[in-house]
């Protein structure tokens, strides 16, 4: 039976390069699997190409469809990004699986909304940390305030991202990645929702993705775990998250 597919996380955790890796390794599962393509308004980001990537518009432009029938629309890390319901369902008709990649708000707008009660689901959320790192780190003889440190694991992984991408940084790219760091330990507050957590050390910024032919590291730990939950099978990399675990 045709699903969803969701690979969800904070940005810069890694989601790009596990699906390139899922592509190169393991063609058997890709194959099959439809990428959703969604309206976004920020500019491409070296190597993007609009209607593969995104349908890159203005926010005028998304924020118009809002008020249209089958748009789902929301804001993310400062962007607004809209995404098309009739697409899941035409790729799902024609029989294979449509596959979401991206940031956890969309997934839960679909959640609320209900469109995805009928609809075949399966889903994983790449979190930087490990359960156990969580709960050893909010011991109150840590004296760790959790969400600054999940935003400044996050800071460096973006910084290391976008230098590899850019080179030099410019004002609006800090300004960018402090957005996005900053929003990460909300968005981890997302995991509870879906079926799978996988923990990944090696954010989109490691070299352990394509230093090499084969992925090593956590990049390949996380890669195994999201072919497992692919094909229905556990793995002793996915965790189960408390809805609590983050308070």
């Amino acid at each position: 039976m045709p699903r969803l597919v969701i690979l969800s996380g904070p940005s810069g955790i890694g989601k790009s390069p596990l699906h390139k890796a899922l592509e190169r390794l393991y063609p058997e599962q890709a194959e099959h699997l439809k990428p959703l393509v969604l309206y976004n308004s920020r500019d491409p980001r070296p190597g993007e190409k609009d209607g593969v990537a995104y349908h890159f518009r203005s926010r005028a432009e998304i924020e118009g469809l809002r008020g249209s029938d089958g748009f789902l629309v929301c804001e993310v890390r400062s962007d607004l990004q809209a995404l098309e319901l009739q697409s899941v369902k035409d790729v799902l008709n024609e029989g294979n699986d449509a596959f979401f990649e991206g940031n956890p708000y969309v997934i839960a707008a679909m959640q609320d909304s209900g469109f995805l009660a009928d609809i075949d689901t399966v889903s994983a959320f790449i979190s930087p940390l490990l359960k156990e790192e969580i709960l050893d780190l909010r011991l109150p003889e840590r004296r760790v305030d959790l969400r600054s440190f999940v935003t400044d694991v996050m800071r460096r992984k973006l910084l290391r991202r976008t230098q590899k991408q850019k080179g030099i940084l410019s004002l609006k790219d800090l300004e960018n990645i402090e957005t996005r760091c900053g929003c990460a330990f909300q968005e981890l507050q997302y995991a509870h929702r879906f079926d799978w957590v996988i923990p990944n050390h090696d954010g989109e910024d490691s070299e352990n993705w394509d230093a090499f032919y084969y992925p090593v590291g956590d990049a390949r730990q996380a890669l195994l775990a999201f072919v497992a939950v692919l094909e229905g099978q556990t793995s002793e990399r996915g965790e189960k998250w408390e809805e609590d675990l983050l308070r």
